[in-house]
């Protein structure tokens, strides 16, 4: 359904995300990939999905100028929201065990923006999933960080993965959004964007 009404627009998404970029495939749309490199920095009074919101819309805004009519371009950021302060991507082992580490025993938000822009038109939604982490020993933190490496995921895990098997009690929203990508929000606006 969603094909057939985006036939007579180009789909570019601006995301090395491999997650992401499943997430299309999965969904059944044909799009580019068009990466630009920005500088993911934030005015520090932004909270939560005020930072991820900023974020996407500065990806999307490295593209003014090169949108031809059609385009559609589609940006994305995602930050895990902790005890009032974003947690990124880490750097290394040891900071990736510090973020695992203050996760355990507590609720955390996964927030991921997700902006629409084509030459006329803009618009950026927003998705937010709660996450509830048991206890996990030193030892189990140290396992997942060695064997998996999450060093490209904020908060420095994965949910899909072996970590999310084991360490996570339970969520409130949506799945697909802690993985990366609100997929049903991004449905339901791409159909919004073709009316």
């Amino acid at each position: 359904m969603l094909k057939e009404k985006l036939q007579d627009y180009h789909i570019i998404l601006a995301s090395g995300s491999p997650r992401r970029q499943q997430f299309f495939t999965d969904l059944n749309l044909e799009f580019e990939i068009r990466l630009k490199p920005v500088e993911e920095n934030f005015p520090e009074h932004l909270k939560a999905a005020e930072i991820t919101d900023f974020l996407s819309e500065l990806k999307a805004d490295a593209f003014e100028g090169d949108l031809k009519t059609g385009d559609i371009l589609i940006t994305s950021d995602t930050i895990v929201w902790h005890e009032g302060a974003a947690l990124g991507k880490p750097a290394d082992a040891a900071q990736a065990f510090e973020m695992i580490k203050s996760l355990c025993g507590k609720t955390h938000e996964v927030i991921t923006s997700v902006s629409f822009r084509t030459p006329e038109r803009k618009k950026t939604v927003n998705s937010t999933t709660r996450v509830s982490f048991s206890e996990l020993s030193n030892d189990e933190i140290k396992y997942y960080i060695d064997e998996y490496r999450p060093f490209d995921k904020a908060g420095a895990y994965g949910i899909q993965e072996w970590i999310g098997l084991i360490g996570i009690d339970h969520i409130e929203g949506s799945y697909y959004n802690v993985v990366g990508l609100p997929t049903n929000l991004v449905y339901k606006t791409l159909l919004e964007f073709t009316d």
